[in-house]
């Protein structure tokens, strides 16, 4: 499945970016300086500037330019876009650092649109966070005694299991306000996660970059 990636202004770390041909690179604002560093062109400039000032913009890459005043955050915007284009595989970037309230709403856009059904993670330097709506997850190898912690997304998720963790759940009910999944570990076994009914968080850390 061809992959948008969404790059964001927040710290931007390189691990596991490596978009193939047929992927399409969305900068979010700001997210043009770390795809400059790279040397990597986007195929779409999206958001409202504030973050470039008077960065010199490229201009062989289409820009959609959207008032300081909006509805929506510049990531929000630019995962509408790449829905909107068909993409159902996302990737953030530079969406995990920085201020409180932005990764929080980055949480909540990652929550949505797992519930339209599309995958989706957020890749910070010491942690990748997935989103995951009526189904499973197989969390990538990690060593034993990494944490990995999940999250309710929304008021209640029905049916939670976790196998191959430090601390298992069958069918388990998680809330909003009881941070029962957070600091569980990997074992040496492989990690799922899944939800019958609901949305999870899900955060797997990583030594930092």
């Amino acid at each position: 499945m061809p992959t948008c990636y969404i790059i964001g202004a927040g710290e931007f770390t390189a691990r596991d970016f490596h978009p193939a041909p047929d992927n399409y690179i969305i900068a979010a604002d700001g997210g043009l300086r770390a795809l400059d560093a790279l040397g990597v062109k986007p195929h779409l400039l999206i958001g409202d500037l504030d973050s470039l000032g008077a960065y010199d913009l490229p201009k062989d890459v289409p820009l959609e330019k959207h008032p300081v005043e909006k509805d929506d955050t510049d990531t929000g915007i630019a995962l509408a876009q790449g829905y909107a284009l068909g993409y159902r595989d996302f990737a953030l970037y530079g969406c995990g650092g920085g201020r409180a309230d932005h990764l929080l709403a980055n949480f909540q856009s990652m929550g949505r649109y797992s519930k339209m059904g599309v995958t989706i993670r957020l890749v910070a330097s010491d942690y990748t966070a997935y989103a995951l709506t009526n189904g499973s997850l197989t969390l990538p190898h990690r060593p034993k005694g990494t944490t990995v912690s999940v999250f309710c997304h929304g008021s209640k998720a029905e049916g939670v299991t976790l196998k191959g963790l430090k601390y298992p759940l069958d069918g388990y009910t998680l809330t909003c306000d009881h941070p029962l999944g957070v600091s569980n570990e990997h074992t040496d076994e492989t990690a799922v996660v899944a939800v019958a009914n609901g949305t999870l968080l899900i955060m797997q850390h990583h030594e930092a970059e």
